[in-house]
């Protein structure tokens, strides 16, 4: 899998998936890939061009922005965006969680089209789908 963390989440979380899924998955942080500043739109649509990515964010306005969304929901990209709690929570507790569905993400990916959006909960081995 091809996976990017956005800006909303910190750049170690996104070095520390990629050193211990290396040679797996290509793990990378919206600032590396993009630098500072990229707007939603651009990278929905470029990452979009290169074919499958998965999407972990704390953004949710994407979901509730109509252009962002409709952006989304017509790319090949499959999003995994934290609950609230969750993106409140500390980051280990972040990460704890990531590791903990990670095999949910992996499966989900496989299994849906471009476009789809589920919530990671902070609890449950349950995905939401986000319409």
């Amino acid at each position: 899998m091809k996976v990017l963390v956005d800006e909303n989440l910190p750049p170690p979380l996104a070095r520390s998936l990629n050193a211990l899924f290396a040679g797996k998955h290509e793990i990378t942080h919206m600032r590396e890939r993009f630098g500072p500043g990229v707007t939603d739109l651009q990278w929905i649509s470029e990452l979009s061009a290169e074919g499958r990515w998965i999407i972990i964010s704390a953004d949710r306005r994407i979901t509730r922005n109509k252009a962002e969304y409709n952006a989304f929901r017509s790319s090949n990209l499959v999003g995994f965006f934290l609950s609230k709690g969750l993106y409140k929570s500390p980051l280990i507790k972040q990460m704890e969680r990531l590791l903990a569905l990670w095999l949910t993400i992996e499966a989900q990916s496989a299994l849906v089209q471009g476009g789809a959006m589920f919530e990671l909960p902070m609890s449950s081995t349950r995905l939401k789908q986000l319409h």
